[in-house]
């Protein structure tokens, strides 16, 4: 485990060097910078200062080294769009709604998913099990920024239920988290779901559970002791990827119901060319997604532990 644990670290230092070049070469090689003279008209003296004193001014590789020999003692830069701030304190700031939006969405994707996936292979083949099977496809393939237009629509528009954006900041109405947090859970519930009813179909026509079944075992106890945790091993490879793509902040979903995330806060990002923070994001999206990886992988020798994990 632990030979194990350190070629992954190793691994994820390369997976984040690689990450870190190949997004500086790509905002770099977009036409314009973020402080082009359309954007914000200066003296050519005035712009070869400002050009200066964030390092703008230096060739791309030395600018590279620059930024990751800060990066690795913990100075992300100072964001260009907010100048009194740094990139850290930004994160900091926006970082906690994306991770509070998408836990609540990864608690509701999980539990309606797992749960109407069990009742789907359960009841399979009847009505039940016909009626979950379209909802998840119909979550797969409907783009979440379309099914937030239809909640706003009929929810906020139509029936005056909830507002149609915004997130809760001291006394304000929580119901404004209502339609983000469904909208933002109703794909991965949907996987979830899907990869639940097959897992589980495929586990119940096992020779084991009609053993368990043959000792006189209650279906609720054979379903849930001895099918469910064989059926879970399917189901962390689909939902650890959704993990940090829901903490990060999905663009869609922030912008369309005005939450204050790192998703927003991301797109204004890259529209002003705020190259610190655009690199500081995409590491820590990277380094979360390494992470997730590592910790399920961990996680299958706890659900069976037939697994080993080996060097």
């Amino acid at each position: 485990m632990v030979r194990y644990l350190i070629g992954r670290i190793i691994g994820l230092i390369i997976v984040l060097l690689i990450v870190s070049i190949l997004a500086f070469l790509l905002m770099h090689s977009v036409p314009g910078g973020p402080f082009d003279e359309e954007k914000s008209p200066l003296p050519p003296a005035a712009k070869a200062n400002i050009l200066a004193k964030y390092g703008l001014d230096k060739p791309l590789h030395e600018q590279y080294l620059l930024y990751m020999a800060n990066a690795i003692r913990g100075d992300f830069g100072i964001s260009f769009q907010s100048p009194t701030e740094t990139v850290i304190d930004l994160i900091a700031r926006a970082w906690p709604v994306s991770i509070q939006l998408g836990g609540l969405a990864i608690l509701l994707a999980f539990s309606t998913g797992l749960i109407c996936g069990i009742v789907a292979a359960v009841k399979q083949n009847t009505w039940i099990d016909y009626v979950v099977t379209f909802i998840s496809t119909l979550g797969i393939t409907v783009p979440s920024f379309v099914i937030a237009i239809w909640l706003l629509l009929i929810f906020s528009v139509q029936l005056g239920w909830f507002p149609t954006g915004g997130w809760p900041a001291g006394g304000e109405d929580w119901n404004t988290m209502v339609l983000p947090v469904i909208t933002l859970a109703l794909g991965p519930s949907a996987l979830v779901a899907r990869y639940t009813r097959s897992s589980m179909v495929e586990v119940i026509r096992s020779e084991y559970i009609r053993t368990a079944r043959a000792k006189g075992l209650s279906t609720n106890l054979v379903i849930m002791r001895h099918a469910l945790k064989n059926a879970l091993i399917p189901l962390i490879t689909i939902l650890a990827p959704q993990i940090p793509n829901l903490i990060t902040g999905t663009i869609f979903v922030e912008v369309i119901f005005r939450v204050p995330g790192l998703g927003k806060f991301f797109v204004s990002s890259i529209y002003l060319r705020d190259y610190p923070m655009i690199m500081a994001t995409m590491l820590l999206v990277a380094f979360l997604w390494s992470i997730t990886y590592l910790l399920s992988d961990i996680l299958y020798t706890v659900v069976d532990p037939r697994i080993r994990l080996q060097a």
